[in-house]
């Protein structure tokens, strides 16, 4: 039996990811780092000799990068940066005043709430916090196994024919430790026990261990995080090899990683914040619902039609999602409205905006050979190339569709020309982009500042979505694009959605710890297809997916068939009343949104993200907290019936007021019409009464859910600042800031 059965397609991919050379037979295996000289003491860090167990020598540099973040670089020249710098800075280490002692073979960096304690020889670091002394993690030699060959790479260096390929560093892993984070990752939450590599794949789905969007920095459950700075492809070891490491091999110029102190995901992700970019929230406007044409052929006067169904049938949206037939078929991407289905898009955008609906285009950054905006940039040297010189046509829809060039966003003429076919379009009224694909830089392909594709490739989608955002912020005022891809530092760009689910319960599952993950890796706003990509839904799945998306931070139905509501007569209403409610919560949901853009922390919470000492709350799947107050438990199987953990406290059924005291975990079996959701006692939520569209402005009298019916304290954030208010034992209402609150009422157990 073959190992790939031929009965299985080979999977065909324009961009994999290049292999590291291999080493021929009896050459030498890691150089590790033995031992080390301290050459230099600065205000910030300590500089050494990192000297090989080959005779080889390395600089080797700790240092004190911010509060709670020390850095850890290690490379032949002590001036090398990543090649991804050539394009852009992933992170951004203004130097802190470091706190330094030697004692003997022992040097400390102190960065405030964080200590790292090296070892000389033989070479080792111990991060602990500063004010407990707690062990949080520690560098770990590679482990030797019973032939005496190396199996995993400690901190050093791999060489091949006298090159170095990769630099790598390994850390201890306790059991019992959970890591999650590294991106938008569809397998399990705890990544104990996986591989991940960082290379954004056209993933084909999110059930696999490709990922659209890879983020280079994990957490730990023992309350500190680690960032690595490089757009290579990165390979990170959870365990797999062997269970008592985790391995970092990063095929770059030199080793740059960061660890974040926390002790909780909460403050990890504030430092992953200072290292990175403060996180963006959309407008207002984007929390409403977004409704797609869908993956069809589509023209004005459908658009205009489903425009009025969608009013007249009471579904609350704020949001028109045009995909990629409002340009001419076969001459993707062009940015020009196709003249025969579209003759006056200017009158169309206008009559929309009247009835309250913003509009989103589909777009990419590849150009079909099939048109005239290729021939002009392929002539202007604004496209990727091949070795040679010649422009680079890739297959980038796998077949599907015309082959094409790839708009090289290094070269800053080649930017400003693709900006140019954007400004129009949102000039004449499209508000927000959706930035699709742009995981297909290929590995051998030339750019016009020098990298390779395999240098390009991953930060690729970053300058995409920079060129894009920065037209929009010009002429709306809003950087928020709706993208696939993304990498280090993403959050900067507001939204990002999961990509081609299939129209399983198991798709929306793995999907959905995509976006938990996604959370974890700084990005908080994320979405999904509601209804599942590919395929067509059954009735009570797309009304399970539309719970789901209604109570997820941001909502858009899509897929390759009409996820239209009125498609699913037997559960439209049902759908609708989810919609209601999101909109009714709408005050609750971007007062959590904003305050998400002020801290970093996810709206769609992984459940440690507020039970962080809660060993049971790291391992929970499938089930969130939507903002800090409301618990998420979507249905995620046929049989209609899960099991939801809660973490301590006391939770009460939306529905029927029900109260469970956590910790504990409960099998639940929700109605079909009602969404699997809890609020935490003692909580006030802010309200307002559904309406068809998001007014512009602040909220007008809100209406605050008392939890419980007892006394609590809220923060409202809105538009125009911050609201506190408080409700005592016997009722009174006390109002700080400038919300209108009409009344409150309560929720009250059964």
């Amino acid at each position: 039996m073959p190992f790939r059965p031929p009965l299985v397609a080979h999977e065909y991919f324009s961009a994999d990811p290049p292999e590291l050379p291999r080493r021929a037979r009896g050459e030498a295996g890691p150089q590790a780092i033995t031992h080390a000289t301290l050459t230099a003491l600065e205000a910030n860090g300590v500089t050494f000799k990192a000297h090989t167990g080959t005779g080889e020598v390395l600089t080797a540099q700790v240092i004190a990068a911010a509060e709670g973040i020390i850095r850890v670089r290690l490379s032949a020249d002590p001036a090398a940066s990543s090649r991804s710098a050539q394009a852009l800075p992933l992170t951004s280490s203004r130097g802190y005043s470091a706190e330094l002692a030697q004692d003997g073979n022992v040097v400390r960096v102190g960065a405030g709430s964080l200590t790292a304690e090296i070892t000389l020889e033989p070479w080792s670091i111990r991060f602990t916090e500063t004010a407990t002394g707690k062990l949080l993690v520690r560098t770990a030699a590679g482990v030797v196994d019973i032939s005496g060959r190396m199996r995993t790479a400690p901190f050093g260096v791999s060489v091949v024919d006298g090159q170095i390929v990769a630099y790598h560093e390994t850390f201890s892993l306790p059991p019992g430790e959970v890591l999650v984070g590294t991106g938008e990752r569809f397998t399990a939450l705890n990544q104990r026990g996986q591989r991940p590599v960082m290379w954004n794949f056209d993933a084909f789905g999110s059930e696999g261990d490709r990922a659209y969007k890879n983020v280079p920095f994990y957490q730990s459950s023992r309350g500190y995080g680690v960032v690595v700075d490089s757009g290579m492809p990165i390979e990170f070891d959870f365990g797999a090899s062997t269970q008592s490491v985790t391995q970092i091999m990063v095929p770059d110029d030199l080793l740059d990683y960061y660890v974040l102190a926390g002790p909780t995901p909460s403050d990890v992700l504030r430092r992953y914040n200072v290292l990175t970019c403060a996180p963006v929230s959309p407008p207002k406007w984007a929390f409403g619902s977004w409704i797609s044409s869908g993956f069809f052929v589509d023209t004005q006067e459908a658009v205009l039609e489903r425009a009025k169904t969608i009013r007249s049938r009471g579904i609350p949206c704020d949001v028109m999602h045009l995909d990629t037939y409002w340009q001419p078929d076969g001459k993707w991407s062009e940015l020009r409205w196709n003249p025969v289905t579209f003759p006056d898009p200017t009158s169309m955008l206008e009559e929309l905006s009247a009835q309250g609906f913003k509009v989103c285009l589909w777009m990419n950054s590849y150009l079909s050979v099939n048109s005239d905006r290729f021939t002009e940039a392929a002539s202007l040297g604004y496209l990727l190339k091949r070795a040679d010189g010649s422009v680079y046509v890739a297959d980038s829809w796998h077949g599907s569709y015309p082959e094409g060039g790839i708009v090289d966003f290094t070269n800053p003429d080649a930017t400003a020309w693709f900006q140019d076919l954007l400004r129009p379009l949102a000039r004449q009224g499209v508000q927000v982009f959706k930035t699709d694909f742009a995981e297909g830089v290929p590995a051998d392909a030339v750019a016009f500042n020098g990298m390779s594709g395999t240098e390009l490739h991953n930060v690729y989608s970053l300058l995409f979505n920079d060129a894009v955002s920065a037209v929009t912020r010009e002429v709306h005022g809003h950087s928020m694009v709706w993208g696939r891809s993304s990498y280090l530092g993403g959050q900067r760009h507001a939204a990002q959605w999961g990509g081609d689910t299939m129209c399983t319960y198991e798709a929306m599952a793995s999907s959905m710890n995509g976006g938990l993950a996604h959370g974890l890796s700084g990005v908080p706003f994320w979405s999904h297809d509601t209804g599942g990509f590919a395929g067509r839904p059954s009735d009570e799945l797309f009304l399970r997916w539309a719970q789901f998306g209604a109570l997820s931070p941001l909502l858009r139905f899509h897929g390759t068939t009409s996820r239209e509501p009125w498609k699913f007569p037997a559960v439209e209403q049902h759908v609708i009343e989810a919609l209601r409610l999101r909109y009714e919560l709408l005050p609750y949901l971007y007062s959590a949104a904003l305050r998400s853009a002020e801290t970093g922390e996810p709206v769609m919470r992984a459940m440690m993200v507020d039970s962080p000492d809660d060993p049971l709350a790291w391992r929970a799947e499938h089930q969130y907290r939507l903002g800090r107050d409301l618990l998420v438990a979507p249905m995620v199987h046929e049989e209609q019936e899960r099991e939801v953990y809660f973490p301590e406290g006391e939770w009460m059924d939306w529905w029927t007021g029900e109260v469970v005291t956590g910790p504990c975990s409960v099998q639940v079996r929700p109605p079909l019409e009602q969404a699997s959701l809890f609020a935490r006692v003692g909580a006030l939520i802010a309200t307002v009464p559904p309406a068809e569209s998001i007014p512009d402005g602040p909220w007008g009298s809100l209406t605050l859910i008392s939890v419980g019916g007892g006394e609590g304290t809220t923060e409202i954030r809105d538009d125009d600042g911050i609201t506190t208010v408080s409700v005592s034992a016997d009722g009174e209402v006390t109002v700080n800031g400038p919300a209108r609150v009409d009344r409150v009422v309560p929720l009250r157990a059964a």
